[in-house]
């Protein structure tokens, strides 16, 4: 090579730079690889671990501590001292002494340790006992990776409650405070606490066969309770020939002395005037597991309100649990509060009802399909809510039988129903509405008169067949006619006058589909089905009271308060504390008034539909109605009353398939003493 020729550089070959590329790729996807795995197991042991962890929490708000102990690490039993039983019967007493219900797991946490095959695991127990909620009670502990590569949780007794070690015990104290009272507006008990006699079969003294089976039928009569229901309570796993077994609740003066029969005192809820306020105040019993489920708060074995008031106010009326729940070593030292609470008692509810003239109403009715509602029109309280028939709400509370149940429901004249809440057609003293409409559109005056000629009228030959109809032919018929012989062709006439706008219009100021703020299950008013007049029938049976008029006594009655109140209609109130609606401008002053001086003379008049009232020792007011139930051949009859010297009472009585006359007979004795009872 020649000196001045350039070297050439040395280097690496084409085969060998890309050998070493393919190399470095090689090692960078097995690191990645590596890694990938690496991670990928991770993740999926985590996934395993929180799926075990879900399992676990799982069974601890379903309480199910049969199986909670598959999920835990048996070597930390063994650690533990414990077997799976007995972490099961740890559970198990623990929660039961508690009386826990509702548990509910939240803020949980998982937490990578160190080691592969461990997972850090935390939690809040939250639960309800009887005298309250147990809250944010805080749980920490590992899932450990066992040989079959599936993670189990690591368990220490303070799994069951935090701070618990081996030997350690929960103990419970509950004291249930008394249910309140309801009473009347005097302040005399409605539903309260009695003593009543349990009476209990005790097998060792019924003998043997022959004498066993005449003891057994003699038992059966005296209380009536069939003898296949007594040897079932004897065939029960727990009897054995010294137990007491209870089989009926009797009233302190009915036991008997009768072999193999004893008695035990039991305090139970008491119904002093019983069927007379069954369908107001309602009754209680044994709560059930439906109720339980709804309300975590109760407790198996509480007593509550299963119908009426004391279903309605029953979270007033209940007693409130107290006590203390405690977490105690092996010698009894007291080591963690968990709860405390002071009992309370239930609290006492007073009604506006006056308990002498329920009595009264129920009384006269009795025997009869009817109601009475009696309220105080200046203020709306209710002084009487009675229907009839009724049942024996003490029976339902002490223990009704199967059978005795079915009787009632089996009834037809439906005792279960409460008929001054249910709908009907008001009939004719909802004249009342359409003659202070009329009066305040012009279209009403009392000068007016109406030529009538017969008992029946139709507008024009578009009706068919159909008429309205009326009792008493009077030739000419002025408004005060119209309400003292209760003329139903007046009405129709005066509606179709006034036309469908303005009577819809004058309707709508009444109580059609309000609800009232009362703790009674009650459907609104309905003017039509429909909700217009858009017929000229259907207009003019609305005006006296039929159509597809559906009103409730109770509806009836408050719409009525405006004529003895200056057209202000007053909301119903059935407790001293309620705060009702506003009164309501519903008519004017002057059309009221004149309508009030009207009824007046329903009585004093010697045609008028109450003149059998006119003997009463004091001046009354009163509208009578026979109307006609929905598509049925059958009358019902109303009185309205109201005392016009003091205005201390309204009065709606009703009786199924009569005539008003009978409701007038049966209340008048009520209607006597009136002043008196609410003295």
């Amino acid at each position: 090579m020649s000196a001045n020729q350039p070297q050439r550089k040395r280097g690496l070959s084409k085969p060998i730079w890309i050998a070493v590329v393919v190399f470095l790729v090689a090692v960078i996807s097995v690191i990645g690889w590596m890694a990938w795995s690496y991670f990928n197991g991770k993740n999926s042991d985590s996934a395993a671990a929180e799926e075990k962890s879900q399992e676990f929490i799982a069974y601890l708000e379903e309480q199910d501590f049969s199986a909670l102990p598959t999920v835990l690490n048996e070597s930390s039993l063994v650690d533990a001292g414990f077997t799976k039983e007995q972490v099961e019967e740890l559970y198990q007493s623990s929660f039961d002494e508690m009386q826990v219900n509702d548990v509910e797991v939240t803020d949980v946490v998982f937490n990578e340790n160190e080691s592969d095959d461990v997972l850090e695991f935390s939690y809040v127990l939250n639960f309800v006992t009887p005298i309250g909620t147990i809250e944010n009670l805080p749980y920490s502990t590992t899932l450990t990776k066992g040989t079959e590569e599936e993670f189990f949780v690591d368990w220490q007794p303070n799994l069951v409650l935090p701070d618990m070690e081996p030997g350690d015990v929960v103990e419970a104290q509950f004291e249930k405070g008394e249910r309140g009272k309801i009473v009347d507006r005097d302040g005399d008990p409605l539903a309260t606490a009695g003593v009543w006699m349990r009476a209990g079969l005790y097998p060792g003294a019924l003998g043997e066969e022959d004498a066993r089976t005449d003891n057994l039928t003699r038992i059966s009569e005296t209380f009536d309770v069939s003898v296949e229901y007594l040897e079932g309570l004897l065939e029960q796993s727990w009897v054995t020939e010294d137990t007491f077994v209870p089989f009926k609740t009797i009233a302190s003066d009915e036991t008997e002395e009768l072999t193999g029969v004893m008695y035990q005192e039991v305090s139970m809820r008491t119904y002093p005037l019983n069927e007379a306020t069954a369908h107001l105040i309602g009754y209680v019993g044994e709560v059930n597991a439906e109720e339980i489920e709804k309300n975590p708060t109760l407790t198996a074995g509480e007593i509550v309100g299963k119908s009426g008031l004391e279903a309605a106010y029953n979270e007033r009326l209940r007693g409130k649990f107290g006590g203390s729940i405690v977490l105690k070593d092996g010698e009894g030292t007291t080591k963690t509060v968990l709860k405390e609470q002071e009992v309370q008692n239930g609290e006492d509810i007073q009604l506006t009802i006056d308990a002498d003239v329920q009595q009264k109403a129920y009384e006269a009715l009795q025997g009869k399909n009817g109601s009475v509602v009696a309220m105080d029109p200046e203020d709306g309280s209710l002084l009487a809510l009675v229907s009839t028939p009724s049942y024996d709400a003490g029976l339902m509370t002490r223990g009704i039988t199967n059978e005795a149940y079915q009787a009632y429901l089996d009834d037809e004249n439906t005792p279960f129903l409460s008929r001054y809440t249910a709908r009907l057609a008001p009939g004719s003293t909802f004249k009342l509405i359409t003659a202070g409409i009329g009066l305040d559109s012009g279209k009403t005056t009392p000068e007016e008169v109406h030529e009538i000629d017969g008992d029946t009228w139709q507008a024009n030959e578009s009706w068919g067949n159909y008429a309205v109809h009326r009792v008493t032919e009077v030739d000419k018929v002025s408004l005060r006619e119209a309400l003292v012989y209760s003329d139903n062709i007046f009405f129709a006439q005066e509606a179709l006058e006034m036309g469908q706008e303005t009577v819809e219009k004058g309707m709508s100021n009444f109580v059609f589909g309000e609800e009232f703020d009362l703790p009674l299950v009650m459907q609104p008013a309905q003017l039509s089905n429909s909700g217009k007049l858009d017929s000229e029938i259907l207009l003019a049976d609305t005006a006296y009271g039929q159509g597809e008029l559906l009103m409730s006594p109770i509806q009836q009655i408050v719409s009525y308060s405006a004529f003895l109140n200056g057209g202000t209609m007053i909301y119903p109130k059935l407790t001293s504390d309620q705060e009702t609606a506003e009164p309501k401008q519903v008519v004017s002053k002057d059309s009221a008034d004149l309508i009030r001086s009207y009824l007046l003379e329903v009585v004093t008049d010697e045609n008028g539909t109450a003149h059998e009232l006119a003997d009463l020792p004091y001046s009354i007011g009163a509208k009578t109605a026979t109307a006609e139930f929905q598509n049925v051949d059958k009358n019902n009859g109303f009185v309205l009353t109201f005392d016009a010297e003091n205005n201390s009472y309204m009065m709606l009585g009703m009786l199924e398939e009569s005539a008003s006359g009978d409701v007038i007979e049966l209340l008048k004795p009520v209607l006597e003493e009136m002043p008196k009872l609410l003295q």
